[in-house]
């Protein structure tokens, strides 16, 4: 009997309602986000607002090259890494670009770490120079000592490190000619993908171009932003939401980018006033923060005509409150995974302004990309109105993990779709939402916070043989992680004494906001923990 022939079932597959663009996927990063310099030369490009200093568009790139010319002769070859371990400062943006000028790579890094997770990223992602600040030197000291690493800051320069003057001054003409390839990595931004450890995510020269191009290119130039804008920049740039679709994309629209070193109310609702902010990306906490300050009927915020949200789901009582407070302004909520590179949707009309979309959504799929909805547990594509996994494909997509080829196979199928983990469907006006997580990440304020890591400590701990840790829903936060955990035999330990031993370990956003002992985790035949059942009991507890 000959074999039954297989039943062929036809994707399903969403694209974006704009037509296609042509992307120039041909250049390097740095020479699309500066190919109208000439018609921006003189405008403002960076504006520091701690100093209130100003850098033009010429400013920034003669500065890019020099910053390439004086790593060049410090020893940074094409293809090596280099570490930014700084909040928002001028210099972030002129170390990025000159990386990119060189052909080499950027891995960012929040400048809150602890020494260890700090030396952790450093010595996976094999970087040779850490460019920072005099008061986290202490953080890679011992690190740098012990690997032959150079460190650089861009204020007061500690002994036995070197101050960043010794790239601005160097001579742009001694840049070496490099040649820079499509798939050559330019940014390699640290990431917990759907499950485990931080990954060194790579985001390819074509990768991040296609990305701003989504953003903000086409037939009417700068769709979403305006060279005549003043973007807000106080999310951290080494997060890849405001290196992407703030600072690269403001560089590619010939806009102003107004750096903020650190979120405050007071300063941000002042700087609003004083330059005039036109664009506003932020994340729900500082929504909710805008919501509940007392201070914003005493400024003049008329100026802003879009208000961007990202990273986590904004809910309704939070919409109605952006627009309670910018009411000349159009909210535009998206969607991103560093992975994707990172935007998969947003909200981006025909008109130079974005569309009003419904409450909860998160815009339509971006151009020049395509998008499923999938069964987790058949893997067949779904139509309108299901839920299921979002995969998203194009050339935005990052080329996989650094030096993990198992986990970029478990994350990017043969078929070059990217599995996001979260689970959403598209309407009727092809409008995204997210409903839930397969992944296990837990979302503290945009950042992610992988259980695997926090359980690997807790039950390096003596006094813990097992542990478990899922995220709590919390008002500010979006979700704080929380551990369940069974102690030893005849231990004594506390709630505190394990919260301690966490905090001593780890960045803020990863400490954990409660414990709860248990007699045994739920756990699959399989060895995988339950977290929906203890998920559960967080709820029961609740109540």
């Amino acid at each position: 009997m000959a074999p039954q022939a297989e039943l062929q079932v036809e994707e399903i597959i969403y694209r974006s309602k704009l037509p296609d663009i042509d992307i120039p996927k041909h250049l390097p990063l740095h020479s699309y986000c500066f190919e109208n310099l000439s018609s921006v030369a003189s405008r403002p490009c960076l504006i520091n607002g701690t100093t209130g200093k100003v850098y033009t568009y010429a400013e920034v790139e003669i500065t890019a090259r020099r910053v390439a010319s004086g790593l060049n002769k410090l020893g940074i070859q094409q293809g090596q890494v280099i570490m930014l371990l700084l909040p928002n400062t001028p210099e972030f943006v002129l170390s990025f670009l000159g990386a990119s000028f060189l052909g080499a790579i950027a891995t960012t890094a929040n400048p809150f770490f602890t020494p260890a997770e700090v030396s952790k990223q450093a010595k996976a992602s094999n970087a040779r120079l850490v460019i920072t600040q005099a008061v986290y030197v202490d953080k890679v000291k011992e690190f740098a000592q012990d690997n032959d690493v150079k460190v650089m800051c861009i204020d007061s320069a500690p002994e036995g490190c070197l101050h960043y003057s010794e790239l601005t001054q160097a001579d742009e003409n001694d840049l070496p000619q490099v040649d820079i390839s499509p798939d050559d990595i330019v940014a390699l931004p640290y990431s917990s993908g759907t499950t485990g450890l931080p990954k060194g995510v790579m985001l390819t020269h074509k990768g991040l171009i296609t990305s701003v191009a989504q953003q903000v290119d086409g037939e009417n130039p700068n769709l979403y932003f305006h060279t005549e804008d003043v973007i807000l920049c106080t999310l951290p740039m080494f997060h890849v939401y405001a290196l992407n679709s703030i600072m690269l994309c403001g560089l590619r629209a010939g806009a102003s980018i107004l750096i903020m070193q650190k979120f405050e109310i007071g300063q941000l609702l002042e700087l609003i006033q004083k330059y005039k902010v036109t664009v506003a990306p932020i994340v729900p906490p500082i929504v909710l923060a805008i919501a509940k300050s007392s201070e914003t009927d005493k400024y003049d915020l008329s100026s802003v005509r879009i208000v961007k949200s990202g990273a986590a789901p904004l809910g309704k009582e939070l919409e109605d409150a952006v627009r309670a407070k910018f009411p000349c302004a159009k909210l535009g909520q998206g969607y991103g995974m560093t992975e994707a590179g990172p935007v998969l949707a947003m909200c981006l009309g025909f008109a130079k302004e974005p569309f009003e979309i419904k409450s909860g959504a998160c815009g339509t799929v971006v151009r020049n990309a395509e998008m499923k909805i999938v069964d987790p547990d058949t893997g067949s594509s779904l139509p309108r109105n299901q839920a299921g996994e979002i995969c998203i494909r194009g050339d935005q997509i990052m080329k996989g993990y650094l030096n993990d080829p198992e986990a970029t196979a478990r994350t990017i199928d043969k078929d070059g779709w990217l599995h996001t983990g979260d689970i959403g469907y598209i309407d009727d006006d092809d409008e995204l939402f997210i409903v839930d997580r397969l992944k296990e990440l837990i979302k503290y304020k945009g950042f992610q916070v992988a259980p695997a890591e926090l359980e690997a400590m807790l039950i390096a701990h003596p006094d813990i043989t097992d542990a478990a840790v899922v995220g709590m829903n919390d008002t500010a936060a979006g979700e704080i992680p929380v551990a369940f955990v069974v102690k030893s035999d005849k231990s004594e330990i506390s709630e505190d004494e394990i919260k301690q031993y966490i905090s001593k370990q780890v960045v803020f956003y990863k400490r954990i906001g409660r414990v709860f002992f248990i007699e045994a985790i739920p756990k699959a035949p399989s060895g995988k923990i339950l977290r929906k059942e203890l998920r559960a009991k967080l709820a029961n507890k609740n109540h």
